[in-house]
């Protein structure tokens, strides 16, 4: 028997922020960046939060992959300043952060469990808002760790797309494909189930369709709405049935090569997918439940090549590179300056944690550290 359930309540549509006019009387933790603090779109929220009796404190020291050290600091303001809302606007930085100093709150004082959790991004990438994952990173030993707790699940999530309409193409790119990435990898989970197959299908369709005018067309908010609901969707598909290799390799390069995370996905994507169902140096004779669902996938995005599971899956794959060149990303660790000789030396470090990370647990294929290794090497 399984549970699926939805507990985040999600506020979608034009104004969608005026939620916020409905808190009043609280004590509020504002979770956020630099940039979105010295910019107007910090009163986006405080705005809304004034003159209502409420009194809040801006935590602003997020940086991009932010450090255990980050968390610490925002957990001791916690425990001082005791608010009953906390509220995490940005991108997925200041999200993570903001759920991993409330779970570590909860660990330290258990009557911070009642803290209502808020998240508003401005980003549209991870689909954080709507998940009980958190990536934190110990910048010593250059690994990301994902956390994992229902405690970190936001209790609701504010989809207003006049607060991404302003990110530059460069980031519309990465963050993008980190959705394409979490809707695949959803999709052929070993967990996956009809409810987050519906969630993965959409999200794709609309990567396909509103990506590239999303990156071209900056303004275009129609094309802004519906990547920043892929987004959403790709995360609550997740949310449900984990990711994979494609993650888990993402997590420890990232962090070795300080490559953006959904860039490092996108890397990644096509070799994961060869990968997973079994073609191009990875075959065997029969088909592959992965392949299936990747050739499937190739129908839904549409006028493609599918005679068969095989050419459907190279078809999905050619797609994926058109989209990418279409994003101007790089394809491959040269390109974002990193070279052979710190690929492999770091080689056996990342099979060895990418081969513990959590996201691995659900990948269609058991991976080994050779396989591991073959797929990096790839990225050469």
């Amino acid at each position: 028997m399984e549970e699926i359930s939805f507990r985040t309540k999600i506020f979608i549509g034009e104004n969608a922020l005026d939620r916020l006019i409905n808190i009043t009387e609280e004590k509020i933790f504002i979770v956020t960046d630099p940039y979105i603090e010295q910019s107007k779109m910090i009163r986006e929220v405080t705005n809304r939060l004034d003159h209502r009796d409420n009194e809040y404190l801006i935590f602003s020291d997020i940086v991009p992959d932010p450090p255990i050290e980050t968390v610490a600091a925002g957990v001791k303001v916690i425990q001082e300043f005791e608010p009953r809302v906390i509220i995490a606007i940005g991108g997925g930085s200041a999200i993570d952060a903001a759920k991993a100093m409330k779970d570590f709150s909860i660990k330290l004082s258990p009557q911070h469990e009642n803290m209502k959790f808020i998240a508003i991004p401005t980003t549209s990438g991870t689909g954080t808002e709507v998940t009980s994952f958190s990536v934190i990173t110990d910048t010593a030993n250059h690994v990301k760790h994902p956390l994992v707790a229902d405690t970190m699940l936001p209790d609701e999530a504010i989809l207003d797309t006049a607060l991404v309409k302003s990110v530059p193409p460069e980031v519309t790119a990465d963050t993008g494909m980190d959705v394409l990435t979490h809707a695949l990898e959803a999709y052929v989970s070993t967990k996956a189930n009809d409810f987050s197959d519906a969630f993965a299908e959409k999200a794709v369709q609309l990567i396909f369709d509103y990506l590239p005018r999303c990156y071209q067309f900056g303004n275009d908010l129609e094309a802004r709405e519906k990547v920043h609901h892929a987004s959403c969707l790709a995360g609550l598909a997740f949310n449900m049935v984990g990711l994979g290799i494609n993650h888990s390799i993402a997590h420890v390069c990232g962090a070795q090569f300080h490559i953006p995370h959904g860039r490092m996905n996108a890397l990644l994507l096509t070799s994961v997918i060869e990968y997973n169902a079994e073609l191009q140096g990875f075959a065997t004779s029969s088909t592959s439940v992965a392949a299936k669902k990747y050739a499937q996938l190739a129908k839904i995005v549409g006028g493609l090549p599918t005679a068969n599971s095989r050419i459907a899956v190279n078809s999905l794959i050619q797609q994926i590179n058109q989209l990418k060149k279409q994003l101007h990303m790089p394809t491959n660790l040269r390109a974002c300056g990193i070279t052979k000789e710190q690929v492999m030396t770091a080689k056996e470090a990342i099979c060895i944690a990418a081969l513990n990370d959590g996201c691995t647990n659900t990948n269609p294929r058991k991976p080994t550290s050779k396989d591991i290794a073959m797929i990096v090497e790839k990225l050469l």
